[in-house]
């Protein structure tokens, strides 16, 4: 594929999600071993123009390494308890200068028009304030955390009002109390807790991938919140430390409060933030209260998504033709499998209700998702959907997908068998093997 062809599809890939995050607001937290990585300027120019997308952008931003180096050019050893650590006043003024630094750091990068970026000559405007009341994270297990805090309360409404201007809103993780005192606050938490207030469609956070690898050390690309509770067992808690933990724990609880989705990317990845949120399938991984993929009933709107997947298996000669017309009027017989919109498999299931009967037929997987169980996925939908219905069997015809369906529990069976109406328009020069599964086995 040349670079103007590929070009030209990653466009039209992207194309829907432009249209579909125009307006939203997203909410990114960023670590502070992120701002002190070489690829930072990258990522805060990529943050621009997602903003110059129409995109209400929110960043929360973290500074714990360079806390510490501050304490340790001032000869003040940091002090930790699980992972949380103890500010007092001999290291309040620390964090103080590190946030100060690392906002107009971020501020400096927002505001330049580097003639080699993205986002040269931009007008991009870029907002902060005390927007987070802060209250004392307290004594835990006989330990004072003093300074350290916890977030109580947000100005949502202030905060809405600038991102409806267009502006970046940029959060700091400190937090302010009526009586004027200021406390340090986990990036993770105020990010959380900003994304709850406001209502955001997404929550991002960029980390290391090592909490959300699988057993094969892949990252995990999705996860729903029961699955991630699974994932996190006994860890689940109520911290608000700057582990990665922590992290997924906080996705979780933002996400139950209404947050739409919540990605975490490997803050190593370049372009990460994009690839994540103008490609089908990322690259991090997505919490969601529902799966992410979801099969379902399909409608006049599908025909052509299903007819872009048969197409390739009927000039194949592996799947009997049929044309939109004939789809669109058995597509209540249809059933899909969708991701963003997109039908990525699909298969119909014709009922025979004389036979208590149910036939899987025109099952399509995308080439794009070929051995990622998604046939798996919606074969367990069919199935249920078979049961649900009362039918006692399910029928499938193939060619060459037989293997497949005996490992679904699937045994061949005779072609005098069939329904008389199917025996009407069995097509003998295919010579396609039936097979069948009881479904009784299934029955409670």
């Amino acid at each position: 594929m040349t670079n103007e062809s590929t070009f030209v599809e990653l466009f039209r890939g992207a194309a829907p999600y432009i249209r579909d995050h125009y307006g939203k607001t997203f909410v990114l937290q960023i670590g502070g071993d992120v701002i002190a990585s070489d690829n930072f300027p990258h990522l805060i120019h990529d943050l621009a123009l997602l903003n110059s997308l129409g995109i209400k952008l929110v960043i929360v931003f973290g500074v714990r390494p360079q806390i510490d180096a501050l304490l340790k050019e001032r000869s003040i050893t940091p002090e930790y308890f699980e992972a949380l650590r103890v500010t007092d006043e001999a290291s309040i003024s620390s964090v103080i200068q590190a946030v100060g630094e690392v906002k107009i750091q971020i501020e400096a990068l927002l505001s330049m028009g580097l003639p080699n970026s993205s986002m040269a000559q931009s007008d991009i405007k870029v907002t902060s304030g005390n927007y987070v009341t802060g209250r004392p994270y307290g004594v835990v297990n006989g330990v004072d955390f003093k300074l350290t805090g916890r977030v109580r309360s947000v100005e949502k409404d202030t905060i809405s009002k600038r991102l409806d201007t267009g502006e970046i809103v940029l959060i700091t993780p400190l937090g302010y109390s009526s009586t004027g005192e200021i406390f340090n606050l986990s990036s993770i938490d105020v990010a959380s807790q900003v994304a709850i207030h406001l209502n955001a469609d997404k929550l991002i956070m960029l980390s290391l991938a090592e909490e959300l690898e699988g057993e094969n050390e892949e990252i995990t690309r999705q996860l729903t919140c029961e699955q991630a509770k699974e994932k996190l067992g006994t860890a689940y808690s109520n911290n608000i430390d700057d582990t990665h933990v922590t992290a997924l724990a906080l996705g979780i609880k933002a996400c139950e409060a209404g947050v739409k989705r919540v990605h975490f990317i490997d803050k190593n990845i370049e372009g990460g933030v994009l690839q994540e949120l103008f490609t089908r399938d990322g690259i991090g991984t997505l919490l969601s209260s529902a799966p992410f993929d979801m099969a379902r009933q399909a409608t006049v709107s599908d025909v052509g998504g299903i007819y872009e997947l048969l197409l390739p298996l009927q000039e194949q000669g592996i799947l009997i033709k049929r044309s939109r017309e004939k789809i669109e009027a058995d597509i209540n017989d249809y059933k899909v499998l969708v991701r963003d919109d997109t039908v990525i498999a699909c298969a119909a299931l014709h009922n025979y209700p004389d036979e208590k009967l149910m036939e899987i037929a025109s099952m399509a997987v995308h080439s794009d998702y070929q051995n990622q169980s998604i046939g798996d996925m919606l074969f367990n939908y069919l199935e249920l959907l078979a049961s649900e219905n009362g039918a006692k069997t399910l029928l499938v015809l193939t060619t060459q997908t037989a293997h497949w369906f005996v490992e679904k529990g699937f045994t061949e069976t005779d072609i005098e068998s069939l329904p008389v109406e199917k025996k009407k328009i069995y097509d003998y020069q295919r010579n396609s093997k039936a097979l069948i599964k009881s479904l009784t086995n299934n029955e409670n």
